[in-house]
């Protein structure tokens, strides 16, 4: 009976794990993922008997110190490269922009999402007609647009 018990807590943690790990790929976050890895390791301890308490534990120091890790990785990453580390993927990359506000804003369809842009001309000259833009640059969560190809940087 007691074979039986720590063989469906084990089970419980894989589940669990592998729907967390399911809303990460419809959500993207990277967190999820590792708190996924958390309950796979909190799986690994229940199936070699730990108690409850340990495999709490586990899940919560091993998917804590992966994040804790992951966020150091991160800041000390766009530290060295710049503001836009991790982006410069964007950087170059065309959008179709179907119209724009006189404030030079506007909403485009990129990477299966809405974003907002701006052009990033002069605000005394009338905005840009429709058609295809390059991405110049992200500001926070908004893409800079301009017309002129930007190549990407070297790989």
């Amino acid at each position: 009976m007691s074979d039986m018990i720590d063989m469906n807590a084990s089970l419980l943690w894989w589940i669990a794990a592998g729907v967390v790990l399911g809303a990460e790929l419809l959500t993207g976050t990277v967190y999820l993922m590792l708190l996924s890895l958390g309950m796979a390791a909190a799986g690994v301890a229940a199936h070699l008997g730990a108690p409850l308490s340990a495999q709490l534990l586990t899940c919560a120091t091993v998917g804590g110190v992966a994040m804790l890790l992951w966020r150091w990785r991160s800041r000390s990453t766009a530290t060295a490269a710049g503001p836009s580390a991790g982006l410069d993927l964007d950087i170059g990359q065309r959008v179709q922009v179907t119209h724009w506000s006189p404030d030079h804003q506007t909403s485009v369809h990129y990477r299966g999402a809405p974003w907002q842009a701006r052009w990033q001309g002069s605000m005394g000259a009338p905005p840009p007609g429709p058609g295809e833009f390059t991405i110049l640059a992200i500001e926070g969560t908004r893409l800079v647009l301009g017309n002129t190809a930007t190549p990407h940087p070297p790989a």
